[in-house]
Protein backbone atom coordinates (compact mmCIF):
# COMPACT_ATOMS: atom_id res chain seq x y z
CA UNK A 1 0.00 0.00 0.00
CA UNK A 2 1.26 3.35 -0.17
CA UNK A 3 3.17 2.60 -3.83
CA UNK A 4 2.90 4.65 -6.75
CA UNK A 5 0.38 2.87 -9.08
CA UNK A 6 -0.07 5.32 -11.77
CA UNK A 7 1.63 8.29 -13.43
CA UNK A 8 0.43 11.04 -15.79
CA UNK A 9 2.42 13.03 -18.07
CA UNK A 10 1.07 16.86 -18.46
CA UNK A 11 1.82 17.91 -22.20
CA UNK A 12 1.27 21.44 -24.39
CA UNK A 13 0.86 19.36 -27.28
CA UNK A 14 -0.39 16.19 -27.26
CA UNK A 15 0.47 14.57 -30.30
CA UNK A 16 4.06 15.51 -30.25
CA UNK A 17 3.94 13.94 -26.54
CA UNK A 18 2.73 10.86 -27.93
CA UNK A 19 5.70 10.79 -30.65
CA UNK A 20 8.31 11.47 -28.51
CA UNK A 21 7.89 8.84 -25.88
CA UNK A 22 6.39 6.59 -28.50
CA UNK A 23 9.66 6.32 -30.67
CA UNK A 24 12.01 6.54 -27.70
CA UNK A 25 10.00 3.70 -24.97
CA UNK A 26 7.63 2.40 -27.54
CA UNK A 27 4.77 3.21 -25.48
CA UNK A 28 1.77 2.84 -26.54
CA UNK A 29 -1.47 5.73 -26.01
CA UNK A 30 -4.92 5.32 -26.67
CA UNK A 31 -7.52 7.49 -26.35
CA UNK A 32 -10.00 7.84 -23.80
CA UNK A 33 -13.14 9.03 -25.63
CA UNK A 34 -15.29 8.77 -22.10
CA UNK A 35 -13.16 11.95 -20.66
CA UNK A 36 -14.31 15.42 -20.99
CA UNK A 37 -10.43 16.25 -21.95
CA UNK A 38 -8.20 14.92 -24.33
CA UNK A 39 -7.09 12.06 -22.84
CA UNK A 40 -4.30 8.99 -23.35
CA UNK A 41 -4.07 5.58 -21.14
CA UNK A 42 -0.36 4.97 -21.73
CA UNK A 43 0.22 0.96 -21.63
CA UNK A 44 3.36 -0.75 -21.16
CA UNK A 45 5.16 -3.43 -19.13
CA UNK A 46 4.96 -2.39 -15.77
CA UNK A 47 3.14 0.57 -14.35
CA UNK A 48 0.74 2.26 -16.78
CA UNK A 49 -0.04 6.12 -16.71
CA UNK A 50 -1.89 8.59 -18.25
CA UNK A 51 -1.48 11.84 -21.34
CA UNK A 52 -3.40 15.08 -20.59
CA UNK A 53 -2.76 18.36 -21.55
CA UNK A 54 -0.86 20.81 -19.15
CA UNK A 55 -3.97 22.45 -17.12
CA UNK A 56 -1.31 25.13 -15.35
CA UNK A 57 2.00 27.23 -16.55
CA UNK A 58 5.45 25.41 -15.95
CA UNK A 59 8.19 27.11 -14.42
CA UNK A 60 10.35 29.37 -16.53
CA UNK A 61 13.36 27.26 -17.76
CA UNK A 62 16.21 26.35 -15.55
CA UNK A 63 13.91 26.41 -12.32
CA UNK A 64 13.20 22.97 -11.50
CA UNK A 65 10.37 20.91 -11.33
CA UNK A 66 7.24 21.57 -9.83
CA UNK A 67 6.30 18.06 -9.82
CA UNK A 68 7.06 14.14 -9.54
CA UNK A 69 10.02 12.82 -11.57
CA UNK A 70 9.74 9.81 -13.10
CA UNK A 71 12.77 7.29 -13.90
CA UNK A 72 12.21 4.98 -16.88
CA UNK A 73 14.31 1.71 -16.36
CA UNK A 74 15.96 0.65 -20.01
CA UNK A 75 17.94 -2.08 -20.84
CA UNK A 76 20.71 0.49 -22.37
CA UNK A 77 21.63 3.93 -20.73
CA UNK A 78 23.74 5.24 -23.66
CA UNK A 79 21.56 3.88 -26.46
CA UNK A 80 18.32 4.79 -24.93
CA UNK A 81 20.36 8.93 -24.51
CA UNK A 82 20.84 8.87 -28.08
CA UNK A 83 17.32 8.41 -29.15
CA UNK A 84 15.92 10.89 -27.00
CA UNK A 85 19.04 13.11 -28.09
CA UNK A 86 17.67 12.42 -31.79
CA UNK A 87 13.93 12.84 -30.79
CA UNK A 88 14.99 16.19 -30.05
CA UNK A 89 15.51 15.71 -26.01
CA UNK A 90 18.03 17.73 -23.98
CA UNK A 91 20.15 16.86 -21.41
CA UNK A 92 19.05 18.06 -17.80
CA UNK A 93 21.40 15.97 -15.86
CA UNK A 94 24.35 14.27 -17.56
CA UNK A 95 24.92 10.07 -17.09
CA UNK A 96 25.87 9.42 -13.60
CA UNK A 97 26.43 6.42 -11.45
CA UNK A 98 24.97 5.35 -8.39
CA UNK A 99 27.35 2.93 -7.16
CA UNK A 100 26.48 -0.16 -6.73
CA UNK A 101 23.20 0.11 -8.37
CA UNK A 102 22.45 1.71 -11.72
CA UNK A 103 23.41 4.79 -14.08
CA UNK A 104 20.91 7.30 -13.86
CA UNK A 105 20.94 10.72 -15.96
CA UNK A 106 17.83 13.07 -16.21
CA UNK A 107 16.61 14.51 -19.23
CA UNK A 108 13.84 17.25 -20.82
CA UNK A 109 10.90 15.98 -23.04
CA UNK A 110 9.85 18.24 -26.09
CA UNK A 111 7.07 20.10 -23.72
CA UNK A 112 9.75 20.75 -21.06
CA UNK A 113 9.12 17.88 -19.12
CA UNK A 114 11.88 16.45 -16.64
CA UNK A 115 12.39 12.82 -16.68
CA UNK A 116 15.05 10.35 -15.99
CA UNK A 117 16.20 7.00 -17.23
CA UNK A 118 18.48 4.28 -15.96
CA UNK A 119 19.82 1.24 -16.11
CA UNK A 120 20.83 -1.48 -13.56
CA UNK A 121 24.42 -1.93 -13.24
CA UNK A 122 25.50 -3.55 -9.67
CA UNK A 123 29.55 -1.90 -11.14
CA UNK A 124 28.61 1.10 -11.53
CA UNK A 125 30.86 3.26 -9.78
Amino acid sequence: MNTIGYFEIQADDLARARKFYSDIFEWKFIREESFPIEYYRIEMAGINGGLLPRPAKTPPPMHGTNAFTNSVEVKNFDETANKILKNGGVVALEKFAVPGRCWQGYFLDLEGNVFGIFQVDPKAA
